[in-house]
């Protein structure tokens, strides 16, 4: 209920009833409008500081999701650059070590990927959070980048075991008859004294002293690069190309049992011991070339000794005697 307001009349000498303008009405409403909105704006600056509108906290969820979903990622990623690491470490100091072949080069493990316009689309977009974005696509990146090389590299190791395995096989790496009592060996690689000129004269392979008609076998898998016929010097002659740089040479054979360009493994029987050429006595002359130099075939008869024969042959091939050719 409105309050009734009095004023006292000096000319009348009475109080009478005071009426508000049209005018006074509506500056009170105003005046009252006026402070209300302005209190209004005040609790709504105060609630807008202090509270979050349901837009607001919306955005504020969704920020924290993803920046857990970021956070997510890079654990992961950082658990695959760990694992990477360990892999090329592995890659680099144990499989190529193995195979003997040299490690991958930092520089291209490291190489980048794209130029300075790879995350111009991006960068455009105006997204807020584009430096988080920008730094996981970049270790994102190398780390793609880094497990295609070391996929490669797998690729070129798992090639390399394959090569190895042919390698081994094709090592001369057994002794060219069967020598189980260790007592065919006649002479060793080096200097020896030449059974028909009585001198002293380097002597490029080992003999084997064995009856006519012996055996011989090849030393490692190959292909039979020439089988030949001549008078004195290696006689009847078959000489085998196992590749990776190794050549064998069988001398002063009796007969042939291969032709030439035919595949052998080791182990195959090329032939027979004879006396041909220039020979003092029954007897395969050995001889092992690698990269077309001559080098002791003794040190490669790893397949068919044991330790203890092996120091045995060292032993009888060090004895500095006479040749059989």
């Amino acid at each position: 209920m409105s309050r009734i307001k009095y004023y006292y009349d000096a000319k009348t000498c009475k109080y009478e009833r005071y009426k508000r303008s049209k005018w006074d009405i509506l500056l009170n409403t105003l005046g009252f409008v006026s402070l209300a909105s302005i209190m209004a704006i005040g609790i709504l600056i105060v609630f807008g500081y202090y509270f979050d509108s349901p837009k607001e906290l919306m955005l504020k969820k969704e920020n924290q999701e993803l920046t857990l979903y970021y956070q997510i990622l890079e654990e992961e990623v950082s658990k695959m650059n760990y694992m990477l690491s360990d892999l090329q470490q592995r890659d680099d100091n144990l499989y190529r070590i193995i195979f003997e072949t040299e490690p991958v080069p930092t520089e291209i493990r490291k190489a980048g990927i794209g130029g300075t316009e790879r995350y111009k689309e991006i960068k455009d977009k105006g997204i807020n959070q584009v430096d988080l974005i920008l730094t996981l696509s970049q270790k994102v990146d190398a780390l793609k980048r880094q497990l295609y090389v070391q996929s490669v590299s797998y690729d070129e190791v798992t090639e390399l075991a394959l090569k190895k395995e042919e390698y081994w096989a094709s090592v001369p790496a057994i002794q060219p008859v069967t020598n189980e009592e260790l007592n065919l060996l006649a002479s060793g690689f080096g200097m020896r004294v030449h059974p028909i000129l009585k001198v002293r004269k380097m002597h490029q392979g080992v003999d084997f002293a064995a009856p006519k008609g012996t055996p011989i076998y090849a030393t490692g898998d190959g292909v039979i690069l020439s089988v030949k016929t001549v008078f004195g010097g290696y006689g009847k002659h078959i000489e085998i190309d196992h590749g990776f740089g190794f050549v064998t040479r069988y001398a002063h054979m009796n007969d042939f049992k291969v032709r030439r360009g035919q595949k052998v493994k080791r182990g195959d029987q090329i032939g027979t011991v004879g006396n041909t050429g220039s020979s003092t006595a029954p007897h395969v002359h050995y001889e092992v070339m690698k990269d077309g130099r001559f080098i002791n075939p003794v040190n490669y008869f790893f397949k068919d000794l044991t330790p203890e024969e092996y120091d045995k042959i060292l032993e009888l091939a060090g004895k500095e005697n006479q040749s059989l050719s």
